[in-house]
């Protein structure tokens, strides 16, 4: 894409680029394609990954930088966005930008109402953006843009009511129906992590207790491993001696792989773990009755060693077992990149509607130049 960059940065930015189309032929060409590359954002807490897409879910290209502190200000997240699209522009032709966001977006989705790992709070982010990048920008919840992800390209694809959980330090949904993300009322629909599973149970980051996160997120995995081990278990001596006796290096990861070499411990951890998401599935259930789970996020990489206790455990708690069809449960398929995949075809949507809308005013313009040159053609010389 033709752009030229605006260097007048404001004071404490390097630079404050615009992304601009330069020319009626290119414009016009945008316009045109049938089919066209698009800027999925993910961000977490750690991480902002970006990457180009194209219309049948394939990566181009993708970078990845650390997420700035989040005690600065959310400018200097947006700068780091706004960098990253400038970047993938210079070598691909850019047409939209989708953005998944790990916190609350409205209902609109303009506003992050709430991110707790960034210093967003009601944070107009897609107009700062579109302000900056003369393209569509669009912003979504993070859960959401995965399960579109999985949806469209991944491991849902033909499923018409689809539900994901992604379990990672928390756990964090998205429900599908007939095509749609289902956001509610507020924007805010899918947070199925703060279902109160057990009164008075952990207390949960939300400030509530007995959230389903607090039994069956990388946080429960690791918190419960810690505890075994420092309360000097013969079960975790396998875990312990692995970490060198420093209890606080144990990691969700670091558990998953000594399962898989056949620690005992890890292995019932990751257990007990499914069986509370098996529950909690069996929930979901029994409000949304949907055809597939599509379970996703970090926690995921250990497969049947945590979906195979989720199955059983859905099955023994399922309403109506035995008399009622039973959803498929299934690992998504897209990894780590489903939610930048997924934000960048949700924006491919606004890019076509924006450029429905550009044709339109091409047309009109094309419409009143003919009327002008025949007017003047009427009067004849002056």
């Amino acid at each position: 894409m033709s752009t030229y960059r605006d260097f007048t940065a404001p004071i404490g930015s390097r630079r404050a680029p615009v992304l601009r189309t330069v020319g009626s032929r290119e414009r016009r060409s945008h316009l045109t394609a049938p089919r066209v590359p698009t800027v999925g954002i993910d961000i977490g807490g750690t991480k902002v990954m970006a990457g180009v897409v194209d219309a049948d879910g394939n990566i181009l290209e993708k970078l990845r930088t650390e997420t700035p502190d989040k005690s600065k200000s959310p400018k200097v997240v947006e700068d780091t966005i706004v960098e990253l699209v400038l970047d993938l522009s210079d070598r691909h032709d850019v047409h939209a930008v989708g953005i998944g966001a790990a916190g609350w977006v409205d209902a609109d989705r303009n506003r992050v109402l709430f991110a707790p790992h960034l210093s967003w709070r009601n944070e107009p982010l897609r107009d700062r953006l579109a302000g900056r990048l003369a393209v569509p920008v669009l912003v979504d919840n993070d859960a959401n843009s995965a399960a579109w992800a999985e949806w469209r390209f991944g491991a849902g694809r033909g499923e018409d009511h689809l539900v994901m959980i992604t379990l990672g330090t928390g756990i964090g949904g998205a429900i599908l129906e007939d095509g749609q993300v289902k956001r509610g009322k507020y924007g805010v629909a899918g947070e199925f992590g703060h279902m109160q599973v057990v009164p008075g149970g952990h207390r949960c980051a939300c400030g509530n207790r007995g959230c389903w996160e607090q039994y069956s997120s990388g946080n429960a995995l690791v918190r419960e491993a810690k505890e075994l081990a420092a309360a000097d278990s013969p079960v975790a001596y396998g875990i312990i001696e692995h970490v060198k006796g420093q209890i606080g290096d144990i990691t969700g990861p670091m558990i998953t792989e000594l399962a898989r070499d056949g620690d005992a411990m890890c292995i019932e951890l990751l257990q007990d773990i499914g069986q509370w998401l098996g529950v909690g599935i069996a929930n979901l259930a029994a409000a949304l009755d949907p055809s597939c789970f599509v379970i996703g996020g970090g926690v995921s990489a250990a497969d049947d060693l945590l979906i195979g206790p989720a199955r059983d455990a859905f099955k023994r708690h399922l309403t109506g077992r035995g008399y009622r069809p039973e959803a498929r449960i299934t690992r998504a398929q897209l990894g780590p990149e489903a939610g930048m995949v997924g934000a960048a075809d949700l924006a491919r949507l606004v890019a076509r509607r924006f450029r429905r809308a550009n044709r339109r005013r091409v047309e009109r313009y094309e419409r009143y130049a003919r009327f002008a040159e025949a007017r003047r053609a009427s009067q004849g010389p002056a």
